[in-house]
């Protein structure tokens, strides 16, 4: 099993993860499209996200990154607009 880099999962700046994130806003405007509700897109991805990501590193590793995910959150960093 490979260990989890945190460092490269903050890199948000990384032609992979631009690709990867063009991809998937892709994905989520067809899903939107064919009448699926954005909110139940977005939970989806995020299991398939977490079930990869467990795959690939295990649970406690994915959990540790978890566990910063709280702070990420308050701090603004994935608001693209107006915040709730």
């Amino acid at each position: 099993m490979n260990e989890l880099n945190v460092a490269s999962l903050y890199d948000l700046g990384g032609d992979q993860h631009r690709a990867a994130l063009a991809y998937v806003t892709e994905a989520f405007a067809e899903a939107i499209l064919a009448g699926i509700e954005s909110d139940s897109f977005a939970h989806a991805a995020l299991c398939a996200a977490l079930r990869e990501l467990v795959a690939t590193y295990g649970e406690e590793s994915v959990a540790a990154f978890a566990e910063t995910l709280p702070e990420r959150l308050r701090a603004g960093e994935f608001t693209t607009g107006l915040r709730h």
